[in-house]
């Protein structure tokens, strides 16, 4: 359990300058929390032996001794979570280009199959075409013949009567 102590207070407990602090609380560095009469107070924590966050904020160099057990540890682990992070986005990228694949093998029988649906419409529909013309000469056809027929039979009742 930490206590929060202004700005102030706290560069001159840690024996940094306020501008220093600021920048600590800009980059992240402490934990800190904003009043809203705009006065910042920061978290010091008497357990620890430096009131810092021990994560470094995106950006910042976190230095590390090399002699010691503890940074080469460091250095493996972060080399592995660096390795491990690298595996997931290859895996993640060929999952990716893996159902693009399928997607596009995909729409292409779908757009292959619409276009045989295609064809066969317009073919159908000249078949169609066809047999209407057909049936219109058929009717015209039949039409004269009628027209023939039924002359002739006016022209024989009309000379009976006449």
């Amino acid at each position: 359990m930490g206590t929060w102590l202004n700005i102030r207070a706290y560069a001159k407990l840690t024996g940094k300058d306020f501008d220093e602090v600021l920048e600590m609380v800009d980059n992240g560095l402490v934990e800190h929390k904003e009043e809203e009469d705009g006065e910042i107070f920061i978290k010091a924590d008497p357990q620890e032996s430096m009131p810092v966050k021990s994560e470094p904020a995106a950006g910042e160099v976190l230095k590390v001794d090399m002699e010691s057990a503890d940074g080469l540890q460091f250095v493996e682990k972060t080399i592995g979570t660096i390795l491990s992070m690298h595996e997931k986005v290859v895996d993640a990228k060929e999952e990716t280009v893996e159902a693009l694949k399928s997607e596009n093998e995909f729409l292409k029988e779908a757009l292959t199959s619409m276009q045989e649906l295609y064809d066969e419409d317009r073919r159908t529909i000249e078949t169609l075409t066809k047999e209407l013309d057909a049936t219109r000469e058929e009717l015209e056809f039949v039409k004269r013949k009628y027209k023939l027929m039924w002359g002739k039979m006016v022209e024989k009742h009309a000379g009976k009567k006449a």
